[in-house]
């Protein structure tokens, strides 16, 4: 009976299908106008009742289109097996719609109205936005795989992702209940804040304790996670779990993205990196949660829960968001010294880079080691690894010293503090973007020397900025080298292959050439404004670590533009956006006579 089902399904399958990948895609977009309109508008309880009717109609869509997918795809028990999730959903909304229709209520009504709860409603539609929400999210990732047929280079394709994510931010962001005031973020205020949380900064024009509403945190929130980890990812990590799995050029940006070897080791690192971060960040989550300090008071038990959650994501993201008006140098948790080595440490977990905390720290390389003692990190974790140590530690040494010393900003504090406060300060200049200091009084050599780690700023295939302590260590290596007269470069009993060099070479160029660029510029349209801070904040938004003097909100709309420009491509990398934009050559089989220039 099965086989002749399948027979007459076969002829019209085609375009059937194709039919209901248009009805999704459609309903998809219905249904995020929705829950936009109702979540990002203040609405009458009419209008509120019509937009869960239109709520309504798109579930019972979506319930169909899964029904004719599970009709026409000929090997039903492997539908079901693939798509369970999204199945028990499903079987969620009829059950629901089947006890409105006949009962008149919504399920467990009447024995929360017996226990004297009254909020069973509101979360029904919280339970009904998110599960609206996981389904878009499946339509997303199905148009995410058609990745391959478009007409863009990898480095495109991952620019482009930041674009449309710091896009629906702004939109987001503008929406009147997303702010304490009344209309809403203007276009550039929004624009501004998206960038940042998007490329993971921090800077901001407003302060966004008083600011923004707990919808707009949250959304600040999920900007910073999908920035942190990229869009490409997220979508490429949930098409896993989809029967036709990930394209060819998925696997192709996030090899770039991770900076992996191979297209293999990138799909097989991307999970581990889900997971990775979900699990560091709920372990900080817990650490956060314990240790905010006697004088810090909360609203609540879920408030104190988000304010754990946002500072965990935005330390691990190396985002440097915060919660309150004057960071962690808020008067309450200023002394809170045990919350800022846990927040410090996050932040170094998150600029090690994922492929170096799986090979420092995931049970499969520790179990390893231990039958294997001989067997070594990578070069690329002893890399990370090591010039972490070297610049945190370097970097906590000149920041003691040079703020100890009297009228520093560590000169009245005691020594507990002191210390706590230079390694705090060292680990977050490296992109994180934290203060537990006032950097309007920081002295101008401290400035001068955070502007420098700030240009090296975290490791590759992290969630930090900068050129990234291999592209610096390759260029400090090459330079001995040449001043040595060796014709080889080598580290750690590796040869160096010249074209990591150049790419090395590429980044610091682009960089460098780049921050003069911009410096130049604001120095002319902020004539008003101090250089050294001017310079501190040209580095600060391009190695996206978000610290400020202080003069992010006195900038001219020309200023702020600049600022968003470099946060942008501080993120996605100048060398990516050179790839994007460049073409490469015809041919490279042919070599010119050898010339002698003068050099020094």
């Amino acid at each position: 009976m099965i086989e002749r089902l399948n027979e007459f399904l076969y002829d019209t399958k085609g375009i059937v299908l194709r039919i209901a990948k248009g009805v999704s895609i459609v309903s998809a977009l219905l249904a995020l106008t929705l829950i936009v309109y109702e979540n990002g508008y203040h609405l009458s309880p009419e209008q509120s009742t019509e937009v869960h009717k239109g709520m309504d109609a798109i579930f019972t869509m979506f319930c169909l289109v899964y029904f004719v997918r599970l009709l026409y795809s000929f090997d039903r028990l492997d539908f079901l097996k693939h798509t369970w999730f999204e199945g028990v959903i499903v079987a969620s909304i009829v059950y629901v719609g089947l006890s409105r229709l006949i009962f008149g209520h919504y399920p467990l009504q009447a024995f929360f109205q017996n226990v004297d709860y009254d909020h069973y409603r509101h979360h029904y539609w919280v339970f009904v936005t998110l599960s609206m929400l996981y389904l878009v999210g499946i339509e997303f990732v199905r148009v995410s795989r058609y990745l391959n047929s478009l007409a863009l280079k990898p480095a495109g394709t991952f620019i482009l992702s930041f674009i449309v994510l710091i896009g629906i931010g702004t939109g987001l962001l503008m929406l009147p209940q997303m702010t304490t005031g009344a209309g809403g973020a203007d276009f550039l205020t929004a624009l501004f804040t998206s960038t940042s949380a998007s490329c993971v900064t921090g800077l901001s024009v407003v302060d966004v304790s008083t600011y923004f509403t707990f919808k707009g945190k949250l959304v600040l929130l999920l900007l910073i996670q999908f920035g942190g980890i990229g869009i490409v990812s997220f979508a490429t990590f949930f098409a896993m779990f989809m029967k036709d799995g990930v394209g060819l050029k998925q696997q192709v940006i996030l090899q770039d993205f991770l900076s992996s070897e191979s297209l293999s080791s990138a799909k097989a690192l991307l999970r581990k990196i889900v997971f990775m971060t979900l699990t560091i960040e709920a372990i900080s989550t817990v650490l956060i949660f314990f240790t905010w300090g006697r004088e810090m008071v909360f609203g609540g038990f879920w408030q104190r829960v988000f304010f754990s959650v946002f500072h965990a994501v935005s330390a691990f993201c190396n985002a440097g968001f915060s919660l309150f008006s004057d960071g962690l140098y808020q008067q309450e948790i200023r002394h809170s010294l045990l919350l800022h080595v846990v927040i410090a440490l996050t932040i170094i977990m998150g600029s090690l880079g994922f492929s170096t905390v799986e090979d420092l720290f995931s049970p499969r390389m520790l179990r390893e080691r231990m039958e294997k003692p001989w067997k070594d990190w990578k070069l690329s974790t002893k890399v990370s690894l090591f010039m972490t140590m070297i610049l945190v530690f370097v970097g906590m040494g000149v920041f003691y010293f040079l703020e100890r010393a009297e009228g520093g900003t560590l000169s009245e504090v005691e020594d507990m503090r002191a210390i706590v406060g230079a390694f705090f300060q060292s680990v977050t200049t490296r992109t994180a973007g934290f203060n537990t200091v006032n950097f309007s009084a920081l002295r101008a050599p401290t400035l001068i020397f955070m502007i420098f780690l700030m240009f090296v700023g975290a490791s590759s295939g992290s969630t930090g900025g900068g050129i990234k302590t291999s592209t610096f260590l390759l260029i400090l290596t090459s330079a001995l080298a040449t001043i040595r007269g060796k014709k080889n470069m080598e580290m750690g009993n590796r040869s160096i292959p010249q074209e990591m060099l150049g790419k090395a070479f590429s980044i610091f160029v682009f960089a460098a050439v780049y921050i003069l660029t911009i410096i130049f510029i604001l120095s002319i349209t902020e004539s008003n404004l101090d250089i050294v801070s001017v310079t501190f904040e040209a580095v600060s938004a391009f190695s996206t670590t978000g610290l400020s003097t202080g003069i992010t909100n006195e900038l001219s709309v020309q200023g702020k533009s600049i600022i968003i420009l470099s946060m942008f491509i501080g993120r996605i990398g100048t060398l990516t956006l050179a790839l994007a934009l460049s073409s490469r050559v015809v041919s490279t089989n042919y070599k010119y006579p050898s010339a002698h220039l003068m050099i020094g």
